[in-house]
């Protein structure tokens, strides 16, 4: 691993494969620390900030990365912190890759809550979380850890129900299994060593909002257009926008006022034909990279 001054270089550790690792890339160039030396090779790369590096590593193994300050920062799954029970600082939710770890059972099967597991064997690739769930339900189960294809586990017969995460549920139904319980909710979120946050705040704050400020431009557009003073009142209707809309002078027309506002992207499509029936005209939309409060 390549090494570096570690006093003044703030390390973040992202997610180098998987379901969340390109969405995560994305958001991390996004909010402007663009990667200067990445390459599949490489474990460590350089930002365009000389004083944040960049780790790529397992999801799994991030949480125990920043718990013992390998990494300051680190953005992986909740269920990855949880289940390495790393005491580290849940700063963000990136709103990436959310899904719910859930106790599922085949479609067939007689169990009707969490209690109709007492000894069943229970798949899983999360056991430390599964392990707590069902001791605080008072349950007693076998668990059988998989490292991958768990909801193949009791078609096999190795396994009466399964531990796992789910997000649009297909993949369950191919199986033939239905959820008996929620275990719990999960989301990609950036975490925080509990040292770097004394040591390094402000990089630590800095970093934090580059983020925040892309995850709030999401699904938002700025759009502007000029109007006639006398149809102002009526476009201010359509467009409540985040403050309200930001009118000013046209300064070749006394006439005409410029009207900017940020709306959701999902309202562009009727609000357009809306606005022109209102007087609204040279009509622009833009997308936005960063939104900051």
């Amino acid at each position: 691993m390549a090494s570096s001054k570690r006093s003044d270089v703030l390390r973040l550790a992202i997610p180098n494969k998987g379901r969340i690792a390109q969405p995560v890339r994305e958001l991390v160039e996004k909010g402007g620390l663009h990667l200067l030396d990445a390459d599949e090779r490489r474990l460590v790369a350089k930002t365009m900030d000389p004083h944040v590096e960049v780790l790529f590593a397992r999801p799994i193994d991030i949480p125990a990365y920043v718990e013992s300050r390998a990494a300051d920062l680190g953005i992986t799954g909740r269920d990855m912190v949880a289940e390495k029970e790393a005491q580290v600082q849940e700063l963000l939710d990136l709103r990436i890759g959310r899904a719910q770890l859930v106790v599922a059972v085949p479609e067939d099967s007689r169990a009707e809550n969490i209690q109709s597991l007492t000894g069943a064997r229970i798949a899983t690739g999360f056991p430390a979380i599964t392990s707590v769930y069902f001791r605080k339900n008072s349950v007693s189960v076998s668990l059988v850890h998989v490292g991958g294809a768990c909801e193949a586990t009791p078609e096999l017969g190795i396994a009466d129900a399964i531990v796992d995460l789910v997000s649009t549920g297909t993949t369950l139904r191919t199986h033939h299994l239905r959820i008996l319980a929620p275990v719990m909710d999960t989301s990609t979120i950036l975490i925080a060593n509990p040292a770097a946050l004394r040591d390094m705040g402000e990089k630590v704050d800095e970093i934090t909002l580059a983020l925040e400020s892309v995850i709030r431009a999401r699904g938002q557009c700025y759009l502007m257009m000029n109007v006639r003073r006398s149809s102002v009142e009526e476009i201010k209707k359509l467009l409540p926008g985040l403050s309200g809309p930001t009118i000013m002078d046209v300064a070749s027309s006394e006439d005409l006022v410029a009207v900017h506002v940020v709306v959701a992207e999902e309202r562009i499509y009727r609000l357009i034909n809306q606005l022109r029936k209102a007087g609204g005209r040279d009509i622009l939309v833009i997308p936005i990279e960063r939104m900051i409060r």
